[in-house]
């Protein structure tokens, strides 16, 4: 069972919006019940650490290309150097 972190009353203002205090997070996803009950459940728009599917194919396109041997000859870096 979870128990409350914090529990405070809030006020819906003229535009119907209430104000939450010390969000941790920007996005919330609502859901209202038919008995009036409102829940809120944090969000993140985007899923961390995530890697697209544009970035997968693009790894096993370079993998496939270094393991066939079209690479590029060596950079000298020597002039980078303190």
């Amino acid at each position: 069972m979870q128990t409350s972190v914090r529990e405070y009353d809030a006020k819906i203002d003229s535009k119907k919006r209430i104000t939450l205090r010390s969000s941790s997070f920007e996005y919330d996803h609502v859901r209202e019940m038919e008995n009036g009950v409102i829940i809120l459940e944090s969000r993140e728009l985007t899923a961390p650490f995530q890697v697209s599917s544009n970035t997968l194919a693009m790894m096993d396109a370079s993998v496939s290309n270094f393991n066939a041997g079209n690479v590029s000859h060596a950079l000298d870096l020597s002039a980078f150097k303190e």
